[in-house]
Parts: C-alpha cells; structure tokens; sequence
C-alpha cells in the first residue's frame, strides 16, 4: 500500500552546498527491505498532480511504492545531505535544475540508452543520467478584458517599461519562477537578471504566493500580466471556458519562451534498481504520458501523445538554446533574489 510522509523544509542553499554531505566511507545504502518488489520514491512534485499516476503504477506493477513528498529544492537537499545513507530509489524533481544539481553531486545512475531515447534532445540529461517525463513552458497570464495579445511586448524582457507600472504580478519563492531566474541569469548574464528583476520590481510588481493566485489574480483584475507556467490557465478553462485569461507564448529563443520539464532520475543509493527502471519506462508509457497532457495539462514529450486542446506541442515551441542542466545553480538565484529584495 502506498505511504506518504510530508517532509520539513530544508534550507534551500544545502541543495546546492551539500556536496560535501555523506562522506562517511562505513555507509552504505539504506536497506528499504528484502521485497524486491517496493520502491522508495522521493517526489518534488506534488501529492495532487502525480499521486493519483504513482497509485497507478503500484496497481499496475504490483510494487509497493512509498513516496515522500515535498518541495523539490527540499528533496534534492534530503537526498544530498542523507548521503550514502538516503533510502530513496527515484527522485521525481519539478525542474531540471535539481536534477542537474544531484547529477553533478554523482548522485544519479546512468539510465538505459532505450528510456532516454524515447525524449528529445535538450529535454534529457546529455550524460544520460536523467530524463524529462512532461514538459512547461513559461508564458505570461494577461487579462483578456482589458488586453490583447497585440498590447504585450515583443520580449519578457520589455516589461521593465514605466507603462506596465502596476500591472504586473509573479510569485517570486516559487520553484518554476526561481528556475526561470536560473535561466535568465544563464541567457543574459548577472547583471542583466538583475536589472530585469529590479526593473519588475520597480514597476510594483505584487508578490503572490504561488502560480494559481497569479493567474486568480489576473482574472479578478487585481493586475494585468503575470509570470507563470502555461497549465495553470487549463486548470481554470475546465472550470470555466469563459474564464477571462489568455496565455502568450513567447518564441523566437526569448528569454520568456523557457521550456523546463518535470524528470526522474535513478539514485546511486538505489537498493532497488530493476523496480526503479520499471518506474521511469511507466513515467514514460504512453498511458503516464496521456495522464500529463490531460489530467495536469502538461506537454508529453514522447512521440504518439498529442498535448490536450490548445496546448502547443514541442514543435511549435522556440525555446531559448539552453542547456537544461546549467539551471541547477538554485543557490546563486535565491542570493539574488535576496539581493533584491525579492525572498
């Protein structure tokens, strides 16, 4: 049967500074149990959106899986500063920059050349130490009431302009937007995501909590524009088509056009390899795929699996040139973003 456990908030600088965590040479790997057959599965994302596809992998496969759940800079954290000692088997991350960051600690195994096939270029590891599973793409939320697509700036970059002072809301201590600041530090440099930042901000922008006050907000009029990814708007849509709220997808290798995806990956702890691997080629099924573009309204990234209706494919995407795993610098970000004023 299925475990949860919420886990306590770790610092998020030990993600990225617990390098030097689990050194103990007596150590080795936590025993999960003699069951070969049971999985230990660390999770960034959350309960809502996979519990119901990981209950049905157990069904399916007859494994018992126990999922510990939480943010994904906290699990990516756990499973640093566990060390040698982590029970984890899989980790599940939000983003390519944790994946990166415990891919460059030496903390995942290679995957089968077979799985990381399955998914393009650009959204796996090059090392072959991780695979993306689904796909977001960063748009901006604009109010279809008193917008049009026409009113919105040719960048993400524009928005710093005087005349969208009071119009603007983000979520500033929200994973997917940190990682966007990872990239855009990465796209055009320190000083640049700082201005950018410190432009927005002196634009007055409103700090909301997390993705769906964003998009909430836009629709109420409380501001006009906000940051987010592009499924949130598809949630409220299978509520109410009528929902006020447009998304513009940026293209043209902006800044704004970041594609992230959501990815696994095999711990080097793993006491349960096989049923591990049995998990990423499900992650990757065309029925875990279908799950994505219609229950969480992600993009799937293997091939045979159409996204749900208005949701771009890949192709259609012009993502910036980007190497997914250079986002794994989450440490450097939060120091900005402090710096700024902005956590």
């Amino acid at each position: 049967m299925r475990r949860t456990w919420k886990l306590l908030a770790l610092p998020l600088a030990l993600a990225l500074t617990a390098a030097s965590c689990g050194d103990d040479d007596d150590a080795g790997g936590a025993d999960s149990g003699d069951d070969d057959r049971s999985l230990v599965v660390y999770s960034g994302r959350s309960e809502e959106l996979v519990g119901p596809l990981l209950e049905r992998f157990e069904e399916e496969s007859g494994i018992d899986v126990e999922v510990r759940y939480g943010d994904t800079a906290e699990m990516a954290a756990q499973i640093l500063e566990e060390g040698d000692n982590s029970p984890a088997d899989v980790f599940l991350g939000q983003d390519a920059g944790a994946l990166g960051a415990l891919a460059a600690d030496g903390r995942l195994r290679p995957l089968p050349q077979a799985q990381l096939d399955l998914v393009p270029a650009g959204l796996r590891d090059d090392a072959g130490e991780w695979v993306g599973v689904s796909g977001r793409s960063r748009v901006v939320a604009y109010s279809t009431e008193v917008l049009t697509e026409a009113d919105l700036p040719a960048s993400i970059l524009d928005f710093t302009d005087p005349k969208w002072n009071g119009r603007i809301g983000w979520a500033p201590t929200n994973g997917s937007f940190q990682a966007f600041v990872t990239a855009l530090r990465v796209l055009i440099g320190e000083d640049g995501a700082r201005a950018w930042l410190e432009g927005i901000k002196a634009n007055g922008a409103i700090a909301l909590d997390n993705n769906i006050a964003v998009v909430e907000a836009v629709a109420s009029g409380e501001i006009q524009v906000g940051f987010v990814n592009h499924y949130y708007l598809y949630q409220f849509l299978a509520d109410d088509p009528a929902f006020p709220v447009a998304n513009k997808i940026y293209g043209n290798g902006d800044p704004g056009a970041l594609v992230n995806v959501a990815g696994v990956g095999i711990l080097d702890t793993a006491d349960h390899e096989d049923t591990a691997g049995e998990l990423v080629d499900f992650l990757l099924s065309a029925e875990a795929q279908t799950y994505f573009a219609e229950e969480t309204f992600e993009i799937p990234l293997t091939a045979g699996v159409a996204p749900h209706e208005g949701v771009p494919t890949l192709d259609q995407l012009q993502p910036p040139d980007l190497d997914l795993n250079n986002l794994d610098d989450l440490a450097g970000t939060l120091e900005l973003l402090a710096a700024v004023g902005l956590v």
